[in-house]
């Protein structure tokens, strides 16, 4: 008994000294807020690169086909912290943004390159006879595509993006190395500032997998209402 309670007596300490002392908690609450502003962004304008991409990628024009490749080839055959650095600290180099934004330009470019295959792969496993049908009705390829293609293919897509999603929500925590104070970074700073590596490395896996859940829970409603047409 006495062990026991000068073990929670120690946790009890640690605790304290980890998030309670100098508000160390408010690091970790802004580094959520950073996390969430960069990945929400990032996914957004990965979406649309994705899109964008996929198009090329499918496209019979020999141009617009062979740039997509490279593009998708270039992103998916390099790190993604070297990604970040070069467009922090080359491209983005003389430009007064705020880092959050330059951060999440960098995901949002690397996770285009992921999107883009899995809207190719969505596109494709549609019936070539939808297309034709949309033709026959007299509609143009472009027409075809939003209003008859597209929106089969997000119920066959939205599990994978919903996983693209989770995995660019842990991916940016590497967002440290351009000086972002996200959740991880703020983990950093308190196992640093208080020379406690236990805490603050579990607080910050604590912390991920939570957002994480909330997410998943979320993006499972949401395909449960896309999937109840299917049911018959």
């Amino acid at each position: 008994m006495i062990l026991a309670n000068g073990w929670f007596a120690d946790v009890a300490a640690t605790f304290e000294k980890c998030f309670i002392r100098d508000d160390r908690y408010k690091l970790l609450l802004s580094g959520i807020g950073v996390t969430v502003k960069v990945a929400l962004l990032a996914a957004a304008m990965g979406l649309v690169i994705g899109f964008i991409i996929a198009l090329c990628n499918l496209s019979k024009n020999k141009f617009l086909n062979i740039l997509g490749k490279i593009y998708t080839d270039v992103i998916r055959g390099t790190p993604s912290v070297t990604q970040l650095m070069i467009i922090y600290f080359v491209i983005f180099a003389t430009v007064n943004w705020e880092k959050w934004i330059i951060a999440a330009i960098a995901f949002s470019i690397n996770s285009g390159a992921y999107v883009s295959e899995i809207i190719r792969a969505g596109i494709l496993s549609i019936d070539k006879g939808q297309t034709e049908a949309g033709r026959s009705l007299g509609l143009s390829k472009t027409q075809t595509m939003m209003s008859v293609i597209v929106p089969q293919a997000v119920k066959n897509i939205f599990p994978a993006m919903c996983n693209e999603f989770i995995t660019l929500i842990k991916e940016t925590a590497i967002v440290g190395y351009v000086g972002l104070v996200d959740i991880q970074k703020a983990g950093d700073f308190i196992k640093s500032a208080t020379y406690e590596a236990f805490m603050p490395l579990i607080a910050t896996a604590i912390i991920y997998f939570v957002l994480i859940k909330i997410l998943t829970l979320g993006l499972g409603r949401i395909e449960l209402r896309l999937r109840k047409s299917d049911k018959r």
